[in-house]
């Protein structure tokens, strides 16, 4: 059997670097890296079909992909690894809570693994703009973690798991930090905050992640309290 990852940030993103550490940890397991070839933050559960799919095959198991994360999932799971028993996607660089999943890429790679009926969790590490950069090497460690008791667990058919790091304050030592506590919780389904600020017939976006609306327990308000948020989900 084997272990495919894929991510929406592309293939060389460092996030993508930790979660193939994190494997190699948990896992003897062949680990194959079937990603998108660029940065795709955002573009949810798009598939390719108007298109011939191009593909670069950096190493035997390394594949960059001319498509979307969907896209890589379904071609990892019916042609270029039929082997795999797990497909993880991530570590992406910022949350991926509540309903953020309908646009996430991160996740539709997990729900379109899923239904093609092979296990899958996706895991990102919230950022808080507020505080200095996040370590990777931290979020190493808490994927290391979680994928020991995410991939013991059994999961029922339909369902996948949707994992997010709290962005917690460095200090001291990165190897010997404990690990937060793993919280399982329900997603919330509050809304993303959506401020525009407008110049003519120009609206642009103005993000406040860290902002936005929770509900005491679920996947917001347990990633921001400093935990990690685990939920499972339902195609």
């Amino acid at each position: 059997m084997a272990i495919a990852l894929t991510n929406d940030d592309g293939i060389d993103a460092p996030g993508l670097l930790a979660l193939r550490q994190a494997v190699r940890q948990v896992s003897d397991d062949p680990v194959w890296v079937i990603a998108p070839n660029r940065h795709l933050s955002g573009c949810g559960h798009q598939v390719t079909t108007q298109a011939a799919i191009t593909v670069e095959r950096r190493t035997q198991t390394e594949i960059a992909v001319a498509g979307t994360p969907a896209d890589c999932s379904r071609l990892a799971v019916r042609h270029l690894c039929p082997q795999v028993s797990w497909l993880l996607s991530g570590i992406n660089f910022g949350g991926n809570l509540g309903v953020d999943e309908y646009i996430s890429g991160t996740v539709a790679a997990v729900r379109e693994a899923t239904i093609l009926g092979v296990r899958a969790i996706a895991l990102s590490q919230y950022r808080d703009r507020r505080l200095p950069e996040m370590s990777w090497e931290l979020s190493r460690r808490y994927a290391v973690a979680v994928l020991r008791d995410l991939m013991a667990r059994p999961l029922a058919e339909g369902c996948f798991w949707n994992v997010n790091f709290p962005h917690l304050p460095l200090v001291g030592d990165v190897a010997t930090r404990p690990i937060p506590e793993i919280v399982f919780c329900p997603a919330s389904r509050r809304p993303l905050p959506t401020r525009f600020e407008s110049d003519g017939d120009r609206f642009v976006y103005q993000a406040d992640y860290s902002g936005r609306d929770r509900t005491a327990g679920d996947d917001v308000d347990v990633c921001f309290s400093g935990k990690i948020a685990v939920t499972q989900r339902q195609l």
